[in-house]
């Protein structure tokens, strides 16, 4: 990763998207709720107005995190098609014969098992390959080779 924007891939950019949606909505639902000082009773009370100001916070955060991710992407323009880089999407040939798509992406996400992390072996290996070409990485059962099959959306 250069320190400039990078692409992200239209999939990424829907769920982020879709996730700043949602944060809005939560963000609205929760000032909603948040009272002003004077009229806050007892000390649970001020626990619960804490609790609510302390979570805003956090949703404005990610907010302000996505929002910037958005704009960088967009600075940065579609991602790649001709060699692999962070936001291509990768057909991978494995040494067993198994073939994957993957996304190259930035930060690793809990829920999408086909995400590969630019920093991580395998992601370090792919990045600025060309379709044809065969990747060597470490895995925690030792080193493993890969061929870049396609690259695109």
């Amino acid at each position: 990763m250069t320190g400039d924007p990078e692409p992200i891939s239209a999939q990424a950019r829907r769920a982020l998207e879709q996730e700043l949606t949602d944060l809005r909505a939560e963000r609205r639902l929760v000032a909603g709720t948040l009272r002003d000082a004077a009229s806050v009773g007892d000390q649970a009370d001020q626990a619960d107005e804490l609790r609510r100001a302390d979570q805003l916070e956090r949703l404005d955060r990610r907010i302000e995190d996505i929002t910037v991710r958005l704009r960088q992407a967009a600075e940065a323009g579609p991602a790649p098609t001709d060699v692999v880089g962070v936001g291509s999407t990768v057909g991978v040939r494995f040494s067993d014969g198994a073939t994957e798509t993957l996304q190259i992406g930035e930060v690793a996400e809990a829920l999408d098992q086909m995400l590969v992390t630019a920093d991580s072996p395998l992601g370090r290996a792919l990045i600025g390959r060309r379709p044809g070409e065969t990747v060597h990485y470490d895995t925690p059962d030792g080193p493993a080779t890969a061929v870049v099959v396609s690259i695109g959306e």
